[in-house]
């Protein structure tokens, strides 16, 4: 696929992309070792990733080995299904501090929270920390739990996993009510037809250029296995859009997500 970039010719494989969604959880380390997997985002041709697992540990062992791609982000869970558990976990709050204070992340997530949860000292606490060390949250939540972080810190800089798999019209009031929302796009598929961005959408994305981002979401081992052919379909429907919308998406509002606190990283 070939795009036509600034009246020059561009192939759609080298655009350039920031995977906003990616895990290296205890369950991927034996079937892809780190190496592995460095060298799977590598060969689909990622500039960076965000990066976080259950636990840190297979995060830190990417970012040693890639700092120039892995871009940590620290997940509130120690292992696999405390998906829902964490908010009830007093002991939380504790190793993300002590994790925070003996390495450097951008964010804080990819947690999971939702509704009046939203609410529980421990995710009240984990907002805390990320304003206090001036980290981003990525959320898998609903609106209703995205509307409550906001009310607990209204500045808070919020990447919402998945758009909540809200509907199209909720995610734009979302994201005019609230102007440090940003939209992971990972598992969303609605916005694309025979290759193509949909009509609906590609009006919702004009109107907010610079608000989502795409991503991967390697919840599973057996997700590494599709890196490759998935960031190809992405490229696929980004060379659907018009420039500056197209670079936005692929990669600089995550730039922009990681430039808001050049302390951070």
């Amino acid at each position: 696929m070939i795009l036509v970039l600034f009246g020059s010719i561009v192939r759609a494989a080298e655009l350039r992309l920031f995977d906003t969604h990616i895990h290296y959880s205890h369950d991927a380390w034996e079937q892809y070792p780190p190496q592995d997997a460095v060298d799977i985002l590598r060969q689909a041709g990622l500039s960076k990733a965000f990066v976080s697992s259950s636990p840190d540990d297979g995060t830190q062992r990417l970012y040693r080995l890639a700092p120039d791609l892995v871009v940590p982000v620290l997940r509130p869970y120690l292992k696999r299904g405390e998906l829902h558990s964490w908010v009830d976990d007093p002991t939380i709050l504790t190793m993300l501090a002590e994790r925070l204070s003996t390495n450097r992340y951008a964010g804080i997530g990819e947690f999971h929270v939702s509704g009046a949860d939203a609410d529980k000292p421990a995710v009240r606490g984990l907002v805390d920390l990320a304003r206090t060390h001036g980290l981003f949250l990525h959320a898998h939540a609903d609106a209703d739990a995205i509307v409550r972080i906001f009310n607990h810190d209204p500045a808070a800089r919020v990447l919402w996993a998945h758009a909540g798999f809200e509907e199209r019209a909720r995610i734009e009031v979302m994201l005019e009510t609230y102007p440090e929302l940003r939209v992971d796009l990972s598992f969303r598929f609605e916005h694309v037809s025979g290759g193509a961005v949909t009509p609906a959408w590609r009006k919702t994305f004009l109107r907010f250029p610079e608000r989502f981002t795409i991503g991967t979401d390697t919840y599973t081992p057996s997700r590494w296995l599709d890196v490759g052919d998935y960031l190809t379909w992405i490229r696929g429907w980004l060379a659907d859009l018009p420039e500056p919308v197209r670079s936005n998406i692929a990669f600089r509002n995550a730039e922009r997500l990681l430039e808001s606190n050049p302390d951070a990283m």
